[in-house]
């Protein structure tokens, strides 16, 4: 029996980069899983998008998919967008099975990433001493998914025994520009900011700007294709699969 075919959901940028990265960690869980087929998407902004992908898997025998959808919080496009795009899909194709597993979220494995993210930028900027640390993430309306970023910030500031604030590059305060000041005004000189976001595009861009106007000494690149990404996205599509077993 054929296993579900994987797509993988990117939000979409007009930013080259962000599908760039996306298409990277994409061909991370290929070489992790060459059984499976696995192609990638995007809601809006960036190709191929998830219809077109849904069309090519149907005219290619697959009756059963599991949709992971990248995104790193609960907020509007995983529950608005994402199902409303998997609706379309079905309607036009009702033999067709479709799973949608959790979001990629924030795992603890992620603090991996960001530490591996933050050293290469520390390098770059001949940085070897810091006494506080801002978490930058989009940011949303919602509230649990603000807070699921605070939560994040708490445990990597416990594992490094420093000072950290979750910062937002919309729809909440504080600003990465905003977190950085406060510390300053608290007599922190070595502040660094950590991309809290899958791929590069404007909301990271401006970010990192604002902090580093505000004095930041370092900030580091996105999570970009890291194995442990991967992995996590191989994870959801794993109960995916099984959800989609008769019982």
């Amino acid at each position: 029996m054929t296993a579900p075919a994987l797509v993988a959901l990117a939000h979409g940028s007009r930013d080259p980069r962000s599908a760039t990265t996306i298409t990277a960690l994409v061909d991370e869980v290929r070489a992790m899983r060459p059984d499976l087929r696995v192609e990638q998407a995007f809601l809006e902004l960036s190709r191929p998008t998830f219809g077109k992908v849904v069309d090519k898997l149907v005219r290619a025998g697959y009756d059963e998919i599991v949709v992971v959808p990248l995104l790193l919080t609960e907020a509007y496009h995983a529950t608005v967008d994402v199902p409303r795009a998997v609706a379309e899909v079905v309607e036009r194709h009702p033999q067709l099975k479709v799973r949608v597993t959790s979001v990629l979220g924030l795992e603890p494995c992620f603090l991996e990433v960001l530490d591996v993210r933050m050293r290469e930028a520390l390098k770059r900027a001949r940085v070897r001493e810091l006494d506080a640390l801002v978490l930058a993430a989009a940011g949303s309306s919602d509230a649990l998914a603000n807070q699921s970023v605070a939560r994040m910030a708490r445990l990597w500031g416990s594992h490094h025994k420093l000072p950290v604030t979750a910062a937002f590059a919309s729809a909440a305060p504080p600003a990465a520009g905003e977190a950085v000041r406060a510390f300053r005004a608290e007599g922190r000189r070595h502040i660094a900011v950590a991309s809290l976001f899958l791929a590069p595009g404007f909301l990271p861009d401006r970010a990192a700007e604002l902090a580093l106007e505000a004095g930041a000494v370092a900030v580091s690149e996105p999570l970009g294709a890291h194995p442990e990404v991967a992995r996590t996205v191989l994870a959801r599509y794993a109960v995916g699969a099984v959800e989609l077993v008769p019982v």
